[in-house]
């Protein structure tokens, strides 16, 4: 299993401005479209946008396994950095992502997406229960590789 504060990032090249690709990765709604293992987002508390503070509710699914987290915004600096935490139903923490753009230089973007273990033994036992995936690490960075390439696709097309 991934140990406490272990962190793993991907990377790709967008053929899209760091304004654009921001405003997808964003629109955290829209997450299902982009991620294989979020279903979708919904705002809370009457957040309407990633403004830092702002909490949502995320579904994720894995074949028949189905479970809900609390996201929070920490950064959001349109065309540079979408930063939310991630926490149980319990309120437990469970990880941070952070998406990173930067312009490429050609026009386009570079696009990384990072992700940091935060969950305790017991939320590392609960979300096995939960998801089915004992190892995370391997796990999250396919997942990632796949969001990126989805992301990708979308902003290119």
């Amino acid at each position: 299993m991934a140990a406490m504060g272990e962190s793993n990032e991907v990377s790709i090249d967008v053929a899209a401005s760091p304004e654009a690709v921001y405003a997808m990765v964003a629109d955290l709604p829209r997450m299902g479209e982009w991620s294989p293992e979020c279903v979708r987002c919904d705002w809370l508390g009457g957040a309407t946008a990633a403004t830092p503070g702002a909490k949502f509710r995320g579904r994720n699914r894995i074949g028949f396994r189905r479970w809900s987290t609390t996201g929070t915004v920490v950064t959001a600096s349109p065309g540079e950095e979408l930063t939310f935490d991630v926490t149980s139903v319990f309120g437990l923490p469970v990880a941070r992502w952070t998406y990173r753009i930067s312009a490429d230089g050609n026009g386009g973007s570079t696009v990384v997406e990072r992700w940091e273990e935060r969950r305790g033994r017991l939320l590392k036992f609960l979300g096995l229960l939960a998801s089915g995936v004992g190892e995370r690490t391997e796990h999250n960075m396919a997942g990632m590789r796949a969001t990126l390439a989805r992301i990708k696709a979308t902003a290119e097309a």
